[in-house]
């Protein structure tokens, strides 16, 4: 009988059968049973303190991203009561930048890298990239799978690469970006999911914000079933972060629903859950305040 690779195993190892009707109708019941006793002021704050401040925009310049990080110095004066952002998400050209502006504590800097947002350039590139983001100050990595070499079914040549950017990382947290809305259904979404945890993600991420469709709560959902059995199965808790679409406030809450069902209470926090976001700041300092916020 020949014997099963690593990844064959891995893929036995774990289900990733599902219909994409039986998400659509588990994320219905969520959204109908669970959404309206969720959206309160205190889920509103702690949405807010997981929150990846982002700007990835064409026309990004230093002083532009000097500014956009300013802000989040300036929020603990202006918002003392509040926990602040999680994260602040750049270009890793602008890791130096928010490394030298940034002056408080418990913030970190995410950088996306390696040829995001399509992933479609050499290995060494990857690297290198990754490699100069955390040398200039990123404490966590958002890179995207190989979609292509995914859905090709060259599974083993996506798992290397991940594998080789996360020894990059070394301790620094490592978020695997699946762009869900590439991927057709749910049980490929799963796959991914466990071929990029089983690789050495720390996080998985539904989607860079530059494909549509990007976060959809069956993605989350789907993601979220494949972190449980992966925790069931080895005690290790593997973070997640829904990325792009996320419009609304109650965008926000649902997500906070899904992983709230799914894995429960000791995911709602900003080391294991995350929301790849700007616009939504103002939306939730606007809940958390009661009148209209525009600061950042």
């Amino acid at each position: 009988m020949k014997e099963l690779s690593k990844i064959e195993q891995v893929l036995k190892t774990y289900n990733t059968e599902i219909s994409d009707q039986e998400v659509i109708d588990a994320v219905a019941k969520i959204k109908a049973k669970k959404v309206e006793e969720n959206n309160t002021k205190e889920v509103h704050k702690l949405l807010f303190n997981c929150i990846d401040l982002t700007t990835l925009a064409t026309e990004d310049y230093d002083r532009k991203v000097m500014d956009f990080t300013k802000k989040v110095n300036e929020f603990e004066d202006k918002f003392p009561d509040l926990k602040n952002v999680a994260a602040i998400c750049v270009y890793p050209n602008f890791a130096q930048v928010v490394h030298d502006t940034l002056e408080v504590e418990g913030v970190n800097i995410a950088c996306v890298s390696g040829g995001f947002p399509s992933s479609q350039t050499f290995i060494e590139v990857k690297i290198a990239e990754t490699g100069m983001a955390l040398a200039q100050g990123a404490d966590e990595i958002d890179i995207v799978q190989s979609v292509g070499e995914f859905l090709d079914e060259n599974y083993e040549e996506m798992c290397d690469e991940i594998q080789e950017l996360k020894a990059v990382c070394g301790e620094k947290h490592l978020k695997v970006i699946l762009e869900t809305g590439a991927l057709k259904s749910c049980s490929n979404i799963m796959k991914a999911s466990i071929l990029s945890i089983y690789s050495g993600a720390d996080f998985i991420k539904t989607s860079t914000g530059k494909q549509k469709p990007a976060a959809t709560p069956e993605a989350a959902y789907a993601m979220c079933q494949i972190i449980k059995q992966y925790h069931e199965k080895t005690g290790t808790k593997i973070g997640f972060k829904p990325a792009g679409g996320i419009n609304t406030v109650e965008d926000a809450v649902l997500y906070y629903s899904i992983v709230k069902e799914v894995l429960g209470e000791e995911w709602l926090n900003n080391k294991l859950f995350r929301l790849g976001t700007s616009r939504l700041a103002n939306m939730l300092l606007s809940k958390i305040i009661d009148k209209e916020i525009k600061f950042f």
